[in-house]
């Protein structure tokens, strides 16, 4: 068996390293619902105005947080706000006339 002989230098640095690796591995493995958007995000991805995505908020449309002046939005409560809304298409019989 061989041994490897560290610094504390080195030691600290492969730690810092190790931590490093496991915070991304960490985001990589959050769900979808539990990333968060900001309100630009949220505007963006809807196509809607700020106007409207504050008018949503006020009727409690979407649910949000705020810190300070800056408002995130759960992914999985924009998902539940798609899903409440969602109208499942018509049968559609072909029709000659």
């Amino acid at each position: 068996m061989n041994a490897v002989i560290l610094t504390v230098e080195q030691y600290k640095d492969l730690v810092s390293r190790l931590d490093t690796l496991n915070r991304k591995l960490d985001e990589k493995s959050k769900t979808p619902e539990e990333t968060f958007l900001d309100n630009q995000d949220f505007i963006t991805l809807m196509t809607i105005s700020k106007r409207t995505a504050q008018t949503w908020r006020d009727e409690g449309l979407i649910s949000f947080s705020q810190i300070g002046s800056k408002i995130y939005y759960r992914m999985g409560d924009v998902k539940k706000l798609l899903d409440k809304n969602y109208k499942a298409a018509f049968s559609s019989k072909k029709r000659n006339y």
